[in-house]
């Protein structure tokens, strides 16, 4: 599972091809820790810094402690944006559909209600099995030989 959660790293701007769910949701998974690792080290060091400051809470947001962790959490964000978006768009290809359909939830998202519906629906569609054998954007990734056991 480790080796699923840096492969969009390396695949890094690769948007052909397909991606099995393991790799989508293990990178999910690990930008999930990430962030949720920087949002904690941001609470405790500003936490911490408000302790030295008195107690005074009302400035912790923009203190010298929760700023350096906002940066990282930024500066992550950043570097995860491409390959997060070529892991959905090859997660997308193994289910047999266009990677345009990722730009078509992200501007549905921006709708209020509707985009609740298409986020959960973009949801269901990464949990789904990819189509079984080649389809139009490749070799089946659980089976990258395209053997059959029973033809």
């Amino acid at each position: 599972m480790i080796e699923y959660m840096f492969m969009p790293f390396r695949r890094y701007a690769e948007f052909s091809g397909r991606s099995r769910r393991m790799e989508y949701w293990s990178f999910t998974l690990l930008n999930v820790i990430v962030i949720a690792l920087l949002g904690l080290l941001a609470g405790v060091m500003g936490l911490s810094f408000s302790a030295l400051a008195g107690g005074d809470v009302t400035g912790t947001l923009f203190s010298a402690g929760t700023m350096l962790p906002i940066a990282l959490i930024g500066i992550y964000g950043l570097a995860v944006i491409v390959p997060s978006i070529a892991v959905t768009v090859r997660r997308l290809h193994d289910r047999d559909m266009s990677g345009w359909w990722y730009l078509g939830f992200i501007v549905l998202s921006m709708v209020p209600l509707v985009g609740f519906i298409a986020n959960i629906a973009l949801i269901v569609i990464m949990f789904l099995p990819g189509t079984p054998g080649p389809n139009r954007f490749g070799e089946d990734p659980k089976d990258p030989t395209g053997a059959q056991v029973f033809a």
